[in-house]
């Protein structure tokens, strides 16, 4: 049978870009279907314009610093329609270069919501297409729970389009856009609340990290409160009312619930060809981004393996060689760097400890806590972690963990090291840069003993 197309896309997000024009590079005859904009969460409304805020609130202690290196800092202000504005001319610049590298490599555009009618068959805007492969990249979108008043809320997409930032804003949630968030008003001078249900943020990370990050925030003037969530919202004349779980109320002026995403996997036909989807809503997909359909994959959030858009590209370029460039290779999981771009920020690429304990038993902890050389010169007590675990037989690294100023910068760097499995010797071997933070990860050299393992020593 003869196709209007070899590959149609659905969504034009980190995942499904790189697909489209990997296929067409290889001969392939393409075309992609978005209903909103080109580049996805990360470049409309997520970890682009979060970072790019995140700069923003920066300054705040920048400029509480610079007196102690000599600066006479005068009067300072800050306007929050100018940084959205300028944010919003980025977005734009950046959308419109994900749509001349889609015209460029010779896909073809269809601006639209795109609905499967069967296996090889799609409708956008009331026109039908063919095509013989069908790739799912459609991403994710904020989880709002189900709580009285939740329409007083906002999650992080209305985040970016506030005509204003109230005195006091609470955020409920304690993953990364929850922390991210917090630091960022925060750093623009609101007062900020963070409400997280367990007893600590940022769940599936190191604990130590966790643990030195929660402090650290804290330290900043962030009212973190754990093991306390949000039970309704009353709408009052100056803002909004929560309830909380610990029986108390707590008045503010904006509310943004972070609390989760989960695949856009809704009208899209799925069901009606079958796809086969997990519990959440995600595409389950084989080790080749396959679907139970076999012309059919799904890559990125919608597959909801890692969310994190260099693996969505790392999927969609693996999908493309595979089916079309003669090169079949499966998009590798492990050992995949992450960041967390809050105040201090965080770098983490492997294993953490109890993650390492479980897999692989006996592990060795070299573990450092400092003050970052440009602080001490001003007032600040902020400290920096640094963690390598190491596997005890064979030596190798199998985690780093970084919370402190550049972290993502550092582990960037230490997740090659961790792919090529290297060993703590040959870190140890490694010269540092002096003066640098990053120097400690290859000068620490005392293996870290849990006080109860002194006490009994």
């Amino acid at each position: 049978m003869a196709y209007d197309y070899d590959l149609f896309v659905i969504g034009a997000g980190s995942g499904g870009v790189r697909a489209s024009r990997i296929a067409a590079t290889h001969g392939a005859s393409v075309a992609v279907a978005e209903e909103y904009r080109y580049g996805g969460t990360c470049v409309i409304r997520g970890c682009v314009p979060k970072k790019l805020f995140v700069y923003a609130s920066h300054f705040s202690e920048d400029f509480k610093d610079a007196e102690s290196f000599g600066w006479t800092v005068g009067d300072v202000s800050f306007d929050w329609a100018k940084l959205v504005a300028n944010k919003d001319r980025e977005i734009d610049r950046l959308n419109g270069i994900y749509i001349n590298l889609l015209e460029g490599a010779g896909v073809r555009r269809y601006d639209g919501r795109a609905r499967l009618k069967d296996a090889h068959t799609i409708e956008i805007a009331g026109e039908t297409v063919s095509a013989e492969h069908i790739l799912l990249a459609t991403g994710g979108a904020p989880t709002m729970p189900d709580v009285p008043g939740i329409e007083h809320a906002i999650s992080s997409n209305e985040a970016f389009h506030l005509e204003s930032l109230p005195e006091h804003i609470t955020i409920v949630g304690g993953g990364y856009i929850a922390v991210e968030f917090a630091g960022i008003f925060n750093g623009l001078g609101r007062k900020v609340t963070q409400l997280y249900r367990s007893e600590q943020i940022l769940r599936g990370f190191d604990w130590d990290v966790r643990h030195h990050l929660a402090g650290e925030i804290r330290n900043k003037g962030i009212d973190l409160r754990t093991e306390t969530n949000v039970t309704a919202i009353e709408k009052t004349a100056d803002g909004y009312r929560l309830s909380l779980t610990t029986g108390e109320t707590l008045d503010t002026g904006l509310i943004m619930f972070a609390t989760g995403r989960h695949p856009n996997s809704s009208d899209m036909g799925l069901e009606t060809v079958g796809v086969e989807l997990a519990e959440n809503g995600a595409v389950k997909v084989d080790e080749w981004s396959q679907s139970n359909i076999p012309n059919i994959y799904a890559v990125g959030d919608l597959s909801d393996r890692i969310a994190l858009t260099p693996v969505a590209l790392m999927e969609g370029h693996a999908f493309a060689d595979t089916v079309f460039g003669g090169n079949p290779r499966k998009p590798n999981h492990t050992d995949v760097p992450a960041a967390v771009f809050s105040q201090p920020s965080v770098g983490t690429v492997g294993l953490t400890e109890e993650q390492a304990r479980a897999e692989i038993g006996e592990v060795d902890m070299y573990k450092s806590t400092f003050t970052p050389m440009k602080h001490t010169l001003t007032p600040s007590e902020e400290k920096t972690l640094m963690k390598l675990i190491v596997d005890a037989k064979t030596d190798r690294v199998v985690g780093c963990h970084v919370v402190g100023p550049d972290a993502a910068e550092m582990v960037q760097g230490i997740g090659i090291a961790l792919r090529c499995n290297a060993t703590k010797a040959q870190f140890d071997a490694t010269v540092g840069i002096h003066p640098s933070a990053a120097e400690e990860l290859v000068t620490m050299r005392t293996k870290w003993t849990p006080p109860e393992a002194q006490a009994a020593e």
